[in-house]
């Protein structure tokens, strides 16, 4: 999947205005954390990287033997220990898409979860894209609408608003099914969920555990705090003002 969150119009998505959706991602769900390393070797592993996790940690974290590891997710002859990068020579893929597509290793860190899931479902047909797509949060961008087989295709629906001068122009305010996928809205959209979810996974490996550890720190915070209090009380109680 190439997810070209790395196009030199990247920096001015965050100004076009296209609402996001929320992503509902869960890092702490073990099936959709499954589903969605399937996805990712499916879909992006073959232009993209995630260098900096491991076959390893995965299948560690997942909670996978090295068997459904080798079965399901690897398949490119590297060994379990080799961090999760792309087969595509850099030279090609610059030359099929003009720049190096960039490893995610960190991408949902830096766009967000929800910006993330909103750009996959937001392609559209546009002849004049030398792929035939364009995409509504990320204008212009360089990647082939390659999950079209399973969503769809679309169209934008445009409004014809006035600027600062007065002049009308159009703005894109939604996108409307064209041709069905092979799935169905639904399901598109919980394998997106899937997906995204596995790449916040990847941006931070440990953030279920932070979270869960962060709540036993508010406790035991709070409980400090109380028993800071009363001592306190207990201190001062024969001290008159």
């Amino acid at each position: 999947m190439l997810i070209a969150l790395w196009w030199p119009l990247a920096a001015s998505a965050a100004n076009h205005g296209y609402p996001l959706q929320d992503a509902g991602t869960d890092v702490s769900n073990l099936a959709s954390l499954q589903r969605g390393a399937r996805n990712f070797v499916n879909y992006c592993l073959g232009c993209h990287s995630a260098r900096y996790m491991r076959y390893s940690q995965v299948a560690e974290d997942l909670a996978l033997t090295e068997n459904e590891l080798h079965d399901n997710l690897m398949f490119t002859g590297t060994r379990v220990y080799d961090p999760m990068l792309s087969s595509m020579p850099v030279e090609q893929a610059r030359a099929w898409f003009g720049n190096a597509p960039p490893d995610l290793s960190l991408i949902v860190r830096s766009r967000s979860a929800d910006y993330v899931y909103t750009y996959l479902k937001s392609f559209y047909d546009d002849p004049s894209r030398p792929t035939g797509a364009n995409n509504a949060v990320l204008p212009q961008t360089a990647m082939p609408d390659v999950l079209a087989g399973l969503q769809g295709r679309q169209k934008p629906r445009y409004e014809s608003k006035p600027d600062a001068e007065g002049n009308l122009v159009q703005h894109l305010i939604a996108l409307e099914p064209v041709a069905p996928g092979e799935m169905t809205a639904a399901d598109f959209d919980g394998f997106v969920r899937d997906t995204v979810t596995f790449l916040d996974y990847v941006s931070e490996p440990a953030k279920s555990q932070r979270r869960s550890l962060g709540v036993w720190v508010i406790l035991y915070l709070l409980m400090f705090t109380a028993f800071t209090y009363f001592l306190k009380k207990e201190y001062w109680k024969d001290v008159k003002a």
